[in-house]
């Protein structure tokens, strides 16, 4: 444990303005965490299917065919301007990608912001694994917005994002 003392991004307005150095320092930590290995679930194959077929129905195959190490829950809270990734509870195996399909989802609001995150992750996101983690991302965002009753910035932009993912898929 660590006491990390530098404040969150938090703010989409913020994260327009990390400069190139700390996404090639993002990148290449959860590049160091996709190589660890470890036997923990973060997230298993039943979870991504039952998530992308209760919003989208069960039209697209949702098997994941690369895992890897995940901290799982890479948002603009959960790093700070300095690079460090906090709030681990959720951490282990995962499809790979869906780190930075988490941060593609937070950004999505931002379309500038989100092809950022697909541009410095592409290695990841434009697997199959990587695009079905991204349609995880898009389901949770859809299905969110159904539970409150109506649209949030994230649910329009993900609705999208997730059409074209099923017709790649």
């Amino acid at each position: 444990m660590q006491l990390v003392t530098a404040p969150t991004v938090s703010s989409l307005d913020t994260a327009l303005t990390l400069p190139d150095s700390w996404w090639a320092g993002l990148s290449s930590s959860l590049d160091q965490l996709a190589a660890y290995s470890t036997t923990r679930i973060g997230m298993s194959q039943q979870h991504v299917t039952r998530r992308i077929t209760e919003v989208f129905g069960d039209g697209a195959d949702t098997t994941v065919d690369e895992w890897s190490t995940a901290h799982t829950d890479v948002h603009w809270d959960n790093v700070t301007t300095d690079g460090y990734l906090i709030d681990w509870e959720d951490w282990g195996r995962a499809p790979r990608g869906l780190d930075a399909a988490c941060l593609w989802q937070a950004s999505l609001p931002v379309p500038e912001l989100a092809e950022r995150v697909r541009q410095v992750f592409a290695a990841d996101l434009d697997t199959r694994s990587g695009k079905l983690a991204m349609l995880l991302q898009a389901a949770n965002a859809v299905r969110a917005a159904a539970r409150l009753g109506g649209p949030t910035p994230l649910s329009g932009p993900a609705r999208a994002a997730a059409d074209q993912l099923l017709t790649e898929l």
